[in-house]
């Protein structure tokens, strides 16, 4: 419905707080958001979100600070669940980590020596688009071939699913449908033991984890965090991703890295975005 109606019903939900909080903008020391997308951390811009139609260079934070006359901080949502994780999750205590979510598409926020990192243009994390097969057949949502994010994320297991019937195996994720095949019903098949949903879910595993391998070797990670809506599937995705990623990284950099579910849930995001005053 346009960012103009998100931003109002995000404006509300803020009123509506300080009112049942009893407080006034004095009490509050920033606001803190986490977006979806490419941000402008500097000029607190959404710059793209590529999965919601319409958020193009949207000055975010110059409209809340305008209605509130409150700072306000914006960041890339994952990143914001890195800061959350690092400060008070699966990461307390890491110099070097790396959160990643995988839902609708992959995300991650990457942590060097205690620090949040942003990249020259705010850009850095886009492990989604790290190229797992050169002449890859699948369409990514950054308009290129080949991506991480096109063979693992939810869409890319409902995709896979489909072409499993559509080739004539019999799956018990099909008898499940209701009417539509979703990740969340292909989890529950494979651990019913469908073999069929179970392959998927290691294909996934095994495609994150040779995408990781690189990433692994090239920032000598303490800790990878996985969170997010398909990461919820546990050891049907995390088994084969650690198992792949240990015969594909450099043993020195694979010996390293422990490979752990996020802690905060949901709320990782929201205690991040909570954090970037300070960051």
């Amino acid at each position: 419905m346009g960012y103009e109606y998100t931003i109002n019903n995000m404006k509300q939900a803020i009123s509506t707080l300080l009112t049942e909080k009893k407080l006034t903008a004095s009490n509050i020391e920033s606001i803190g958001f986490g977006f979806p997308g490419q941000i402008d951390y500097k000029e607190g811009i959404v710059k793209a979100l590529p999965n919601i139609p319409g958020w193009v260079n949207v000055p975010i934070s110059n409209i809340i600070e305008k209605e509130f006359g409150i700072t306000t901080k914006i960041d890339n949502d994952v990143r914001c669940a890195a800061l959350g994780e690092l400060n008070y999750g699966a990461g307390v205590g890491c110099e070097n980590l790396i959160c990643i979510t995988v839902g609708t598409g992959i995300g991650s926020g990457i942590i060097v020596n205690g620090k949040l990192v942003r990249g020259a243009s705010n850009a850095a994390g886009e492990i989604g688009h790290i190229k797992l097969f050169p002449n890859g057949e699948h369409l990514c949502g950054c308009g290129d071939y080949g991506c991480l994010e096109a063979y693992v994320s939810g869409p890319s297991i409902v995709q896979m699913a489909e072409e499993y019937i559509q080739g004539g195996k019999s799956t018990k994720y099909r008898e499940m449908a209701n009417p539509d095949i979703t990740p969340f019903i292909v989890a529950q098949a494979a651990e019913q033991g469908d073999g069929v949903a179970r392959r998927i879910f290691t294909k996934m595993g095994e495609y994150l984890g040779t995408g990781l391998a690189s990433v692994v070797n090239l920032l000598n990670p303490e800790k990878i965090i996985i969170g997010g809506g398909v990461a919820g599937s546990g050891d049907l995705l995390l088994a084969p991703l650690k198992e792949t990623l240990m015969k594909r990284a450099m043993p020195i950099s694979a010996e390293a890295v422990e490979i752990v579910p996020a802690k905060l849930g949901n709320r990782a995001g929201v205690i991040g975005a909570s954090l970037l005053a300070e960051s």
